[in-house]
This record gives C-alpha cells, sequence and structure tokens, in this order.
C-alpha cells in the first residue's frame, strides 16, 4: 500500500489535537477527497476489554512511532 503523509495500516498514530492515540485499522477514502482514519486504541479498560475506536480526518494525525501488525 501507498502511503498517505506517511501513515500505514499498523501504525500508532496520535490525533495532534486530542492527543487520542492508537493503531491505524482502517483508512476510508470519501467521493469528496476526505481521508479519514480509524484508530483503535491500544489501551485496554479497567476490564479486560477493548475501548471503542474513533475516527479522524488524516490532517489531523500524526506518526509518532511505527507499529508493524503482522497479519
Amino acid at each position: 500500500m501507498m502511503k498517505e503523509k506517511g501513515m500505514e495500516l499498523g501504525d500508532l498514530v496520535r490525533d495532534i489535537i486530542t492527543g487520542f492515540s492508537g493503531v491505524a485499522v482502517a483508512r476510508t477514502t470519501w467521493i469528496n477527497g476526505c481521508i479519514r482514519w480509524t484508530i483503535q486504541p491500544v489501551k485496554l479498560t479497567k476490564d479486560g476489554a477493548c475501548k471503542p475506536t474513533d475516527t479522524f480526518d488524516e490532517e489531523q494525525l500524526g506518526v509518532p512511532t511505527i507499529l508493524y501488525v503482522e497479519h
């Protein structure tokens, strides 16, 4: 996959506005050209469950560290 803004699925990313961070698990390209990424937090809840994902515009995201996820 070609990198957009240096990001790929499986990268650890951070929203520069809210500080929300996690693994990029989905990339959506809208008909108007907007690119949005769905982020899955790495940390679990107190009960050991996965925290909910959230979706951000590509312009808001930075790549502090690359985290490779094997398929």
